[in-house]
């Protein structure tokens, strides 16, 4: 394969990565609105948690966006998944908010 074509499977395994996991986040939300804690809510939180430690432990990037920039010298926030650039750029702001939101709701209708 190319380069190219390496990004662009690259781009596809990381924004279906992205996707599942934002649906994880928005389970957490549901399962604290909903009062509706399960052991599935649990690992959810945990799952989040892991991406949280693997952030960090990459400076704050996604293995995937490690691996995509030798395949790339783009500067665009979005090179390296087929997200909007605008989400991109804000990505971990939005998802850490919701994912916040929802874990307190968690902890609130546990400790209620």
């Amino acid at each position: 394969m190319n380069p190219e074509q390496k990004l662009f499977w690259i781009k596809v395994g990381h924004t279906i990565i992205w996707a599942f996991l934002v649906g994880v986040i928005f389970y957490v939300l549901y399962s604290g609105i909903s009062n509706q804690v399960t052991l599935f809510t649990w690992i959810g939180i945990a799952m989040i948690i892991a991406e949280g430690l693997t952030l960090a432990i990459f400076k704050m990037h996604c293995p995937l966006t490690v691996w995509a920039r030798k395949y790339s010298d783009s500067t665009r926030e979005n090179f390296d998944i087929f997200l909007p650039e605008w989400l991109a750029k804000y990505n971990k702001l939005i998802f850490t908010t919701i994912f916040l939101i929802g874990f307190l709701l968690v902890l609130y209708r546990i400790l209620n």
